[in-house]
């Protein structure tokens, strides 16, 4: 996990990444968030699409208004709904006329303390995007598609979208600039989120993405590399599970401080719930089982 770079960050500013892709930080930073929410602006003059509009705060809405300019929103996209990435959908689509489009509704309640955003249960969107489908739009460089790629884990309804004109994939929370992706069940699924990560890089690895936008963090610029030391970082951490069980059962409190030395207090309940992710795999594929909150090597 990257350290938060000092402040003044770029907060409500338009960032042109590159001719097609502008970049607005909203003002939610957060030990989930990092410096906050990256909404990208798709398009350049003539029709955009708005990648993730964020939480619904004025300011940031002001902030993306300002961006697009003249320009027309054809589409407000949305990669799941965690409350730092999509409320701001319905006003934008208010004040624009936009439809919603991109990932699945989905409002889950959850016993307990959450640990990572809560999920907007004010999402509608007017049509879903399924694996493969895209969106199109014309502006003064041409035309511009964005392909929709499945990518459920971090959430099951989590969509990141391809620029196929650049190479360009926004990835949402699936891949972050800054940390690994939070995986909380039961909606947060390890096993899929393992195969989504398989799927990127697949695609990586035959050139298709070039750089990866994610909603919080720095651009990937080896996007190849990375995928595969992720894979890598999660059988580490799935090995390191089996061999503490291994050596005697456990639950998971037993076993957060011992995987995870240093760890931000912040970050506790998240760092549990992941081990709880990847428990639960292990148990879908026979190798641990339990007794009440008791885990054990089979």
């Amino acid at each position: 996990m990257a350290a938060i770079p000092p402040k003044p960050w770029p907060t409500g500013l338009a960032e042109q990444a590159e001719p097609l892709v502008r970049r607005i930080l909203a003002p939610n930073p957060s030990p989930y968030t990092f410096t906050g929410t990256q909404t990208y602006v798709v398009g350049c003059e003539g029709q955009v699409a708005v990648i993730d509009p964020g939480p619904d705060d004025e300011d940031h809405l002001r902030a993306i208004l300002a961006a697009v300019g003249k320009d027309r929103i054809v589409a407000i996209m949305c990669t799941h709904t965690h409350r730092d990435h999509s409320p701001a959908a319905r006003p934008l689509a208010e004040r624009t006329g936009a439809p919603i489009v991109g990932c699945a509704p989905l409002a889950l309640k959850v016993d307990g303390p959450r640990s990572d955003e809560a999920f907007d249960t004010t999402y509608e969107p007017d049509r879903v995007l399924e694996d493969g489908e895209a969106m199109t739009g014309q502006c003064e460089l041409g035309g511009w598609t964005l392909r929709a790629i499945h990518t459920p884990g971090h959430t099951s309804n989590h969509l990141c979208f391809a620029l196929e004109e650049s190479g360009a994939l926004f990835t949402g929370d699936h891949v972050m600039g800054w940390s690994t992706s939070v995986v909380i069940p039961p909606d947060g699924d390890m096993g899929d989120y393992m195969k989504s990560l398989e799927k990127l890089y697949a695609r990586a690895d035959e050139g298709r993405d070039r750089i990866y936008y994610s909603a919080h963090g720095a651009p990937i610029e080896k996007p190849r590399q990375l995928v595969r030391g992720m894979i890598g970082h999660r059988r580490q951490r799935e090995n390191q599970i089996v061999r503490l069980l291994g050596e005697g059962a456990k639950a998971i409190e037993q076993m957060v401080p011992l995987m995870y030395k240093g760890l931000d207090p912040r970050l506790t309940g998240a760092a549990g719930m992941s081990v709880k992710a990847h428990l639960l795999d292990l148990e879908r594929r026979g190798l641990v089982n339990r007794s009440g909150d008791i885990w054990q090597t089979i």
